[in-house]
């Protein structure tokens, strides 16, 4: 998401926002066939929240640059052709140490229900921005289709701010994302900055926190799980 266009202006848009935020984002997947023989393949080494988490909990760290401080994750095993210590769903609360807190959801499977499968959605003092998308009278099993998940298209931006009567002073605003990327030429645009930052050294030291602090939360999530316990980072 670092190297998307549209979820770079996402980002941007959620740090005009104020502090603290509230972050809200999901990616469920109702997955049959090829699509969940690859997914019970992941499920031998990691849950859905580790491995789709690590994407959207970076996004909440861009969004806020605050450090993590506390996570707490519930899971649940719905398919006996998983392994009995991993499950299919999960979701994740974390807290930072501006205030702000997020929640992550990913489950897989043919038992996974597509009511309101993506939310990307943020809200802070001074208003909220979501990437607009409309999930509803989709064919069935669109939401494993991995080329639907890095879509924008078009984000929602509300504005908070009052007129002396209580009444909001400003319009919502409908921001297109016309160069949408493909899942190739987003992998090819994260492959183009990396040889950039090797040719031209550049200072990665943020880039290296942020995702340091991604992976604290997404392995102290599935710790939660099995635990039951709030984790502190």
């Amino acid at each position: 998401m670092r190297h998307h266009p549209g979820w770079k202006q996402f980002i941007e848009k959620a740090q005009g926002l104020g502090k603290p935020l509230v972050m809200r984002m999901n990616l469920n997947q109702q997955s049959t066939g090829e699509e969940w023989g690859v997914h019970k393949s992941i499920m031998e080494a990691m849950s859905p929240i580790v491995d789709c988490g690590v994407h959207y909990v970076d996004v909440m760290c861009q969004m806020t640059k605050a450090k993590p401080t506390h996570v707490h994750a519930i899971g649940a095993r719905l398919s006996d052709e998983i392994d009995k210590e991993m499950y299919n769903y999960g979701q994740l609360q974390v807290r930072f140490d501006d205030g702000s807190v997020g929640w992550y959801e990913s489950g897989w499977g043919p038992m996974i229900s597509e009511q309101a499968y993506f939310v990307k959605d943020v809200m802070g003092p001074k208003g909220s921005v979501s990437i607009r998308k409309n999930t509803f009278d989709q064919p069935r099993g669109v939401s494993a289709d991995i080329g639907q998940h890095t879509t924008v298209n078009q984000l929602h931006l509300h504005h908070s701010e009052m007129d002396k009567n209580g009444k909001l002073k400003h319009d919502d605003e409908y921001i297109d994302t016309p160069d949408e990327p493909g899942h190739d030429d987003l992998c090819y645009l994260e492959q183009s900055y990396f040889l950039k930052a090797i040719k031209e050294d550049l200072d990665l030291s943020g880039h290296l926190r942020e995702v340091v602090h991604t992976l604290k939360i997404v392995l102290a999530s599935d710790e939660s799980v099995k635990t039951g316990k709030a984790v502190e980072l």
